[in-house]
């Protein structure tokens, strides 16, 4: 192709085809990960990781396991 000619819609549609085969090669690459595995794992996680904010599941949370509890300080900000 000459540099002062401009591209022909057939080569134009040829490398956007091209573009888009490559696109299509990489996601075909990528690593899949089944539903029911994917969903087995939350559901894993969900059981065995403690969440605070649910204290109707995993019961009363003690005040110093409580992330979200207010911290003592005294003050609103603290010089050093």
């Amino acid at each position: 192709m000459n540099s002062n000619k401009k591209p022909s819609m057939s080569e134009l549609k040829l490398r956007r085809l091209t573009e888009h085969n490559m696109r299509l090669r990489e996601d075909l690459e990528r690593q899949r990960v089944r539903v029911s595995d994917a969903s087995a794992n939350l559901i894993r996680y969900c059981k065995t990781t403690r969440d605070y904010l649910c204290p109707s599941v995993w019961g009363p949370v003690q005040k110093g396991e409580d992330p979200y509890a207010p911290q003592g300080g005294g003050g609103c900000c603290l010089i050093q």
